[in-house]
């Protein structure tokens, strides 16, 4: 009976260790040390140069885009971060995709940016929509994924 008893307290343990890490989704970077994921929800320059400066320097840290899973979510204000025209961070957003981060905006926002103006904003290459932004932003620190907003 004790031995049974020692087996399940073995692999409460190991699954509370274990579990939070198995939560995120390691099919993407499976040597990722850290999960990241950075809110945009300003319509404020300075910020979506902080969040490319994060994004970066947190690559440059851990010396490999594999070592580090970042996201970058853009919801309400923030999604003008990727609008394409005229967009000064193009070459930036372009070097950080090319480098693994992923790049998302909520599509909430820009249906209603659509109902407002009549036209919707063409957005960079290589941003991916989800329908809900903060509803992602939650899942995905749900998962593992440490929240930062710039």
């Amino acid at each position: 009976m004790r031995f049974k008893s020692l087996i399940i307290w073995l692999l409460f343990v190991v699954m509370s260790v274990f579990a939070p890490v198995l939560a995120v989704d390691l099919d993407d970077k499976p040597f990722a040390e850290h999960y990241i994921i950075l809110q945009v929800s300003d319509a404020d320059p300075a910020k979506y140069s902080a969040t490319l400066d994060i994004s970066n320097n947190l690559i440059k840290h851990y010396h490999s885009p594999d070592l580090i899973d970042i996201e970058v979510i853009a919801f309400g204000k923030g999604v003008a971060m990727y609008f394409a025209e005229d967009n000064p961070n193009k070459a930036r957003i372009d070097s950080l995709i090319n480098n693994g981060v992923k790049f998302y905006v909520c599509l909430n926002t820009l249906d209603a940016m659509q109902r407002n103006t009549g036209k919707r904003p063409v957005l960079l290459e290589g941003v991916e929509g989800v329908q809900t932004g903060v509803a992602f932003m939650l899942q995905e620190i749900e998962s593992g994924y440490t929240h930062i907003h710039p």
